[in-house]
Parts: structure tokens; sequence; C-alpha cells
């Protein structure tokens, strides 16, 4: 009984819709449907004016006239009035593929066909494989845009790749339009190509990581730069304001010595009055004494011995020194300092101007990476050659006294040193090597730095850089250049030639000569150490990873002497 009511509940549904029959018509090949189901799917744009049947495909031509199938309408509403309730529905949501079939309320498509391009809810998708059994109508997973699969000229599904011509067709296309071409299925090409977005995923993957490495690195290195700079500026500034306070302790010195002077001046003046006082009083003693005397005779005598002092007493002149103090003095330090900010706003806004000017280098070398920069014509990816390219990047170093170990002494304003048998009488200071014979410069270096040094001496030195945090205090390795993980080292003498680094030692075979290049690129994580000359000879170059600003350093052996080099 019940397969007898799905049977009638088949028979009574259109296949379309798959509700009860609506005003029901029957097709030439006898199938039912509603009336507006069969007219909107025979009016749809992809019949191109073939009619046929949504179930048997039976093909008419002409159009068949539809009218309206009165028995049958009077059947189904007999079937109704029996209680039929048709079974729900699974409606598509905006999303989701949607029933090619159905009409009036879209259902959600569970399979397409690649053959038929269309897609089908349960209920339609039962139909299709009861109506194409064991025919080639192959059904995969419900997709959107099925017509894309079909070639547009012979309706058939795209299972080849034209590799000439770089698109996807059918196998009509093979034997017309693509006859003679390089052509692989899909499944061969798709593999293919998988494999190339795969590699080129990971080639993107890396030159990404490598650029945030870059960029990592160039953050660090903007701080690096700075750091030095601002410790550099502060070095300048320092020796500025004591330099100041050095001139102003002298004009203080100056106004003391005139004041000195003109004091001793009025002070033996007023001793000379003070005296003259005293005198007058005697005088004024004598004089009130013989006054009371009778004796004119005695009188007169006494009075010849008494004298008055009758002369003004001439005051020194302050007009010269508060002309000197007040005005010629005043005006000068006024004209100074005026002076000072002209040259203080003059030089600060050329800094300023050279640092736009270096922006727009970087950011034009940005976009035309071959051209020179305008700053130092030598493009930033290439090494100097000759020794006029390196002085582009020259820095006038000085020695730092306060690193200095006692055994140094100082020579050339301090542009020189020597090593002595006897201790220098330096003052203690916690950045001064308190063993090793060595010294550091001031100013620590970033970016590109190059310094030149001269030699001398049977002692031999060595010529590095290091770390500021390097140890300073005992003989261990940490306070030695190149004997640790802060700081290199070139060691020099008339016999040897050695680079030394975390206590790993390279033999050079090129003699060292007396002058000496040092080349930092801080950036480019290189050191290179050059005989200077014409051609600039290269003793080593070492590769390294600077995590913070190097300070270039010296080791002087004993009786050798190191002096810095100007350009």
């Amino acid at each position: 009984m019940a397969a007898t009511i799905s049977i009638e509940q088949d028979q009574f549904c259109c296949s379309v819709c798959l509700e009860v029959l609506r005003d029901p018509v029957t097709i030439p090949c006898g199938h039912s449907y509603c009336l507006d189901c069969i007219e909107d799917y025979w009016n749809r744009p992809k019949q191109k004016g073939q009619y046929s049947c949504p179930q048997c495909r039976q093909a008419f031509n002409p159009r068949p006239l539809l009218s309206r199938n009165t028995v049958l309408a009077e059947l189904v509403e007999k079937f109704q009035q029996s209680g039929f309730q048709p079974a729900a529905q699974h409606l598509a949501k905006p999303e989701e593929v949607k029933c090619s079939v159905c009409t009036v309320r879209k259902s959600k498509a569970v399979k397409s066909c690649l053959v038929c391009a269309e897609s089908y809810c349960g209920a339609h998708s039962r139909v299709h494989e009861e109506r194409f059994r064991g025919k080639a109508h192959k059904l995969v997973p419900a997709v959107e845009e099925l017509r894309e699969k079909l070639c547009p000229h012979h309706e058939k599904s795209l299972r080849l790749y034209c590799r000439t011509d770089q698109q996807c067709v059918c196998s009509q296309c093979v034997k017309d339009r693509h006859k003679g071409h390089d052509t692989v299925s899909v499944v061969e090409e798709r593999a293919t190509q998988q494999k190339k977005l795969q590699e080129c995923s990971l080639k993107s993957v890396q030159k990404l990581k490598d650029a945030e490495k870059e960029l990592r690195y160039v953050v660090r290195y903007i701080k690096h730069s700075t750091e030095a700079a601002v410790e550099e500026s502060e070095r300048v500034f320092s020796k500025l304001i004591r330099s100041i306070e050095k001139q102003s302790s002298e004009v203080k010195e100056v106004m003391r010595v005139q004041e000195r002077a003109a004091v001793s001046q009025a002070e033996e003046l007023l001793e000379k009055v003070q005296r003259e006082i005293l005198e007058l009083r005697r005088s004024n003693a004598e004089l009130e004494k013989i006054s009371h005397t009778e004796d004119h005779v005695h009188f007169l005598q006494k009075s010849k011995s008494l004298h008055f002092h009758t002369k003004s007493v001439e005051m020194p002149s302050t007009d010269a020194l508060q002309y000197l103090m007040y005005k010629t003095l005043r005006g000068a330090l006024v004209d100074l300092k005026d002076s000072l900010d002209d040259t203080l706003e003059r030089e600060f806004s050329r800094i300023s101007d050279k640092v736009i000017s270096l922006k727009e280098t970087s950011n034009h070398k940005t976009s035309e990476k071959t051209k020179v920069s305008k700053d130092t014509e030598i493009p930033y990816d290439s090494e100097p050659k000759m020794r006029a390219d390196f002085l582009h990047y020259y820095n006038d170093i000085s020695l730092d006294p306060n690193t200095a170990n006692p055994y140094l002494c100082f020579s050339d304003g301090r542009r020189g040193v020597t090593t002595r048998l006897e201790p220098q009488p330096y003052p203690d200071h916690p950045h001064r090597f308190t063993s090793w014979a060595q010294v550091l410069c001031k100013a620590g270096m970033a970016g590109r730095c190059y310094w030149e040094v001269e030699w001398a001496g049977n002692g031999g030195v060595s010529i590095g850089v290091c770390y500021k945090n390097m140890g300073r205090s005992g003989e261990g390795s940490d306070c030695k250049l190149g004997h640790n993980s802060k700081s290199w080292s070139l060691d020099c003498s008339y016999s040897e030639c050695s680079f030394q680094h975390n206590k790993e030692r390279v033999s050079i075979t090129t003699p060292c000569c007396s002058r000496i290049g040092v080349y930092l690129d801080f950036r480019g994580g290189t050191l290179s150490f050059y005989n200077v000359s014409d051609t600039m000879v290269l003793l080593h170059k070492v590769k390294a990873t600077f995590t913070q600003p190097v300070y270039p350093g010296f080791w002087v052996g004993l009786s050798s002497s190191l002096r810095l080099c100007s350009p």
C-alpha cells in the first residue's frame, strides 16, 4: 500500500518544481508538468530555440502548443482532497548552489552534471539518474557556473588544455581550432600549474622572510647609527661646553686681574691719605697746645714746624675699568653669543639640508638602483677600490684618554700613543683598560666608515674594533682585542700579520705596511683591512653581523707606537 501511495504521489508531482501539479499540461512525449514550469523551462536562454522534455530529453520542433489537461487536473484535485502533503523542500540559501530545474522556489543543489551543465537538488538528481542510467553522465558535488566548464563552441566538457594557446579546450577543439597544438589533459596541466604555483608561493614566502629579516636589520641599523650619532654629538657638545667654560674662566680671571690692579692702586692712595690724616691730627694737637701760650716768640718758633696738607687727593679713574667690564666686555660677549647662535643655526641648517639631500638620493636610488649616489658618487652596493673612494667615508677619529692603559703615553695632541716602561698618572676611570696596553676611540661607528693609522716598533700593534661593553678590567681574553666575541683585530708586526676574532686566528701572507686603512660597512656586515696605497691592497676582509656600534681600538706593544692619520 505504501509503495502504491508513493507511485501515485510521483504521478501527481511536477518533475520540475517537485510540487503537486498546478494547471497540468501533457507534452507530446507523454510527460506532464505545471503549465508555468514547462513554459519557464522552454523560455530559458540556453534552450536556443530547442524544445525538449526535461525528463526524457525528447526534442520537439516546432514548439508544441500547450493545453490544460482537464482529466489530470481533476485527478490531482481529488488526490489533494485525500490529504496528500508534498515533501518539504530544502530551499537554497543565497550563498548556496541552486537547483537548475526548480522554478518557483529554488532548492539547494547537491549534485552537478558535467555533461548537462546543470545542478540538481536531491529529487531532481534522482530523476536525472533514472533518466540517464547507464549513460556517461558524471555527477559531481554541486558547483557554480557549470557553463564555464563547457566549450562555448561545441558544448562539450573542457577536459583538455592547450599549452600553445594557454586555455582549456574540448576534444572537438583539438581536431579543428587547436589541431597540432601542444595539448594535455586538464588533470596533468593542473598538477603542473599547481606545482609551479607552490614553487612560486615558496619563493614569495622566502622573499618576504628575507625582506622581513632585512627590515629588522634596517631598524637595528637605524637605532645603532642614531645611538652612535647621539653619542658623538654629546661628546662634541661636551667639548664645546668645556671650551666655553674655559673661556669663561679666562675672562673672569682677566676681570679679577683688572680688579686687583685697580683695588691695589686705590688701597695705596687710601693708605697715603690715612698717613696724612694722622700727620694732620698731630699738627692740630700741637697747634692746640701752642695756641694757649702767651709767649709770642715761642708760638712763632713752634708754628714753623707745623705743616698742613693743602693739595687735593687725586682720585684713581674708574671710567676705563667700567668701560672694560660693562661695555667692551659685555658687548664682546653679546657679539660672541650672536655669532655663536648664527654659526649654530647655519650649521644645523646645513646638516638638515644634507640629511634631506641624502634622503632624496636614497629614495631616488630605490627607483633607480643603478644610479650613483650624488653624495659619494659610489653605488651603495659596490665596494670602494681606490684610496680616493675610501676617503669618501673618512672619519676623523680621536683617542679617548679615559680608556687608555696607564702604560700608554699620548703624543701629537693625543693622536699618537706609545707604550712605556713607567705608568702614567692617569686618574681612575671605569672605562680604562687595567692590564692590556690598549686604548679605544671616543665615538662609536655605524654605517660606512674609513680611517687610517700608522704604526712602528718591534713590539707590534693590534688594530681593530670592539663593542663598548667589552671587558676592561683584568688580564683575561674578554679584555683583549680579537680574543672574544665582542672584538675583531688585525695583528701587525715586522715578521707576521694575522687576524683575530673570538680566539680564532687567520694567518695573512701579505706583509703589513706601516700605514693601515680600516673600512667598516656596518649595514653590509663587513670589516676590511688594507695596506694603504693608490690601489689599496686588501689584507683581510671578514663578514660579521654587528649588533651595536663598534669603537676603533688599538693594542700597542712595548716600545711600539701608533698614530691616527689625517687624509
